[in-house]
């Protein structure tokens, strides 16, 4: 996971123009850029996940055409699998709305070494949680298709969501904890 998201970075970091180069000669213009990018690998990121987010809401869909097969088993289990599309939607809506997380060009903030790998950690944190939401999701088909502990698959896939949805709430603090200074010099000292 630490390579993908690293080579996503390299990736748009590696992206540059003529024009780019030529801008990154202007003094104070390159770390402007370098912001940018990191926002567009933000936004890149934040894609990736939801689409894979997206990918087990419409295999969910296939588990309850699948279920609704069987009316007994569709009543039985409805209640619980609409709560886990509720919180699949909402994670994919954090995650599409979420506010990009890398300081702009007026701010005074500096970015540093050890907030872009706390960023990292958080963000491959949730794209583990986007991987481990498909498998969970693909493993409730199988226990509809093979008549499993279909009960017992769903509360595994709403544990997930849960604590999905939890960590992704705190990404906010992760992001107001950037290179926020000690104290007020250290702030002047940056102009």
């Amino acid at each position: 996971m630490k390579e993908q998201i690293s080579d996503l970075f390299n990736k748009i970091q590696g992206e540059s123009t003529g024009l780019g180069n030529l801008l990154s000669k202007i003094p104070g213009l390159d770390g402007y850029m370098e912001r940018s990018r990191r926002r567009e690998a933000d936004q890149l990121l934040r894609k990736t996940i939801a689409d894979r987010l997206e990918g087990s809401r419409l295999q969910l869909g296939g588990v309850s055409e699948s279920l609704s097969r069987d009316i007994i088993k569709a009543i039985d289990h409805a209640e619980p699998l609409g709560r886990v599309d509720t919180r699949l939607m909402g994670l994919i809506g954090k995650v599409k709305d979420a506010p990009q997380g890398y300081a702009g060009f007026f701010d005074a903030i500096k970015v540093k070494e050890e907030d872009l790998a706390r960023i990292y950690a958080f963000d491959e944190n949730m794209l583990n949680f986007a991987n481990q939401i498909a498998a969970e999701t693909g493993l409730l088909a199988a226990a509809v298709d093979e008549d499993g502990d279909i009960s017992g698959a769903i509360r595994e896939l709403d544990n997930t969501l849960k604590e999905a949805n939890s960590t992704f709430d705190g990404r906010d603090e992760v992001i107001k904890g950037i290179g926020e200074p000690n104290d007020i010099d250290e702030l002047k000292s940056d102009f």
